[in-house]
């Protein structure tokens, strides 16, 4: 089969297409033939080697796909070759290998049914956003219906998932993006107001939008830009979730004293396998009643992979890229 491997840790031209064996499912697994992987920029900083967990070399990467069961290991049950699914997990199979290639070997608990309203590339763009947003939302931020929600970069993949997940539970989402058609789009999946954070005033506008009360949640994709800013925006015993940060940051803590506010952290790989059976319970849930619609900004080829890695950290990203297998 062909695949991306990753032989040494750097910039994204690291990431060479090879063949690879194609992998044998052992009876508790779950073999995938990929349509579609996801990029997130999880991927792109393990590339690098500066995240936290690194892969043992050489690895392929991915933690999100879609595709059809191919083969199923003989105590599995539930899943038949043909099924249409996405994978969803905290960590690579336990193979070593990620999406990026042709054939994944799954734990059944990272596999997932994909309703036939989605499309592979859709599929692609659930695992790591939709799972990311609804762990920020729901079980770390508390959030309720009634609650306002800023989605501090409501345009990309997890700020777009975060939109529908908190217009589906109730709460009224202010979404905020840094282009006209980011903003329409994220108008057009559930948020009910929405604010250019490039321009000088647009806190002014989040205040008039909650008058003067400041809102309940936030999710922020980008903490050292900024999460001083937003700890003046939240209502008393608001909570911020940081969900993105690219360095230090220096906040005034008066601000989260005075509203006994939370700064709540998270990342996905500390969710319990409770925690995710919930998650991806309300998200097949979401696909198949039409709540949840992924929004794909590019498909590239998996050849492309290193220009896909290269495109995701550009400032006024659009929904997820997609690479067709």
């Amino acid at each position: 089969m062909k695949a991306i491997v990753i032989r040494e840790f750097g910039k994204p031209d690291v990431m060479k297409l090879e063949d690879a064996p194609d992998p044998i499912p052992g009876p508790g697994d779950v073999l995938v033939r990929i349509r579609a992987a996801g990029v997130n920029p999880v991927d792109f900083y393990m590339q690098t080697g500066t995240y936290p967990r690194k892969p043992a070399l050489p690895y392929t990467p991915g933690f999100d796909g879609a595709g059809e069961v191919e083969r199923v290991g003989a105590d599995v049950k539930g899943f038949a070759p043909g099924d249409r699914v996405y994978i969803g997990g905290p960590g690579y199979a336990p193979s070593g290998s990620g999406t990026y290639a042709e054939r994944v070997i799954c734990p059944p608990a990272h596999v997932h049914a994909l309703p036939a309203r989605a499309s592979f590339a859709q599929g692609a763009a659930i695992g790591v956003p939709y799972a990311t947003a609804y762990r920020a939302l729901f079980q770390r931020a508390g959030a309720r219906p009634g609650d306002t929600v800023l989605v501090h970069g409501a345009t990309g993949g997890v700020g777009i998932a975060s939109v529908e997940l908190a217009h589906a539970r109730g709460l009224r989402v202010i979404g905020s993006g840094g282009t006209e058609p980011g903003l329409a789009t994220a108008r057009e999946h559930g948020a009910d107001v929405v604010v250019n954070h490039r321009a000088p005033d647009y806190t002014d506008e989040i205040m008039r939008a909650t008058d003067g009360r400041g809102v309940n949640v936030i999710v922020e994709m980008a903490a050292h830009i900024n999460l001083d800013r937003d700890l003046t925006l939240l209502a008393r015993g608001g909570r911020v979730v940081v969900v993105g940060n690219r360095g230090r940051v220096e906040i005034d803590a008066r601000q989260a004293m005075g509203r006994d506010a939370a700064i709540l952290g998270m990342t996905l790989f500390n969710a319990s396998d409770t925690d995710l059976a919930e998650i991806h319970a309300a998200i097949v849930a979401g696909l198949a009643n039409g709540t949840l619609n992924p929004v794909i900004g590019r498909e590239m080829p998996l050849r492309d992979a290193a220009r896909a890695h290269e495109a995701l950290m550009e400032p006024g990203a659009l929904g997820k890229i997609a690479l067709i297998v």
